[in-house]
């Protein structure tokens, strides 16, 4: 069965690292799961996945932690087979089976963009074309 949490932390693995080695994918997941855990963030994985700046109950655009989130483009999954690697990398890092790679990153953001942040974060490690912070 589906929970709301594995669809919001299946759906951040699909929007943000579908194109990504599978390590890519775990880690972008890890960094929601960290998330959750920090005292920093909201405590659950669909608030993490979720938080930005709204006005009148609608993200903002381009104003959320994950773009794909805030980015005007509707969200349902197209491709069949990223989804269900998706759903079941999610279901796998929800039940533990699959440890935290990234050693408790928090940030991470594409190679071709620098945002502001960055200097704040020691990079942890580049998986594909992802950078993690922590």
């Amino acid at each position: 069965m589906l929970t709301a949490a594995t669809i919001c932390l299946a759906m951040n693995i699909y929007h943000e690292a579908r194109g990504e080695p599978l390590a890519g994918q775990i880690a972008t997941a890890n960094v929601v799961m960290n998330r959750v855990t920090s005292p920093r963030y909201p405590d659950s994985i669909c608030s993490v996945v979720k938080q930005g700046h709204y006005w009148k109950n609608h993200p903002i655009r381009n104003r959320c932690s994950f773009s794909w989130w805030c980015d005007g483009i509707a969200d349902t999954p197209q491709n069949e087979e990223s989804w269900a690697q998706s759903v079941s990398l999610a279901y796998k890092i929800q039940g533990g089976f699959i440890p935290d790679i990234t050693e408790g990153a928090t940030h991470y953001h594409a190679t071709y963009v620098m945002p502001y942040w960055a200097d704040d974060y020691y990079a942890i490690a580049q998986i594909g074309d992802h950078i993690f912070y922590k």
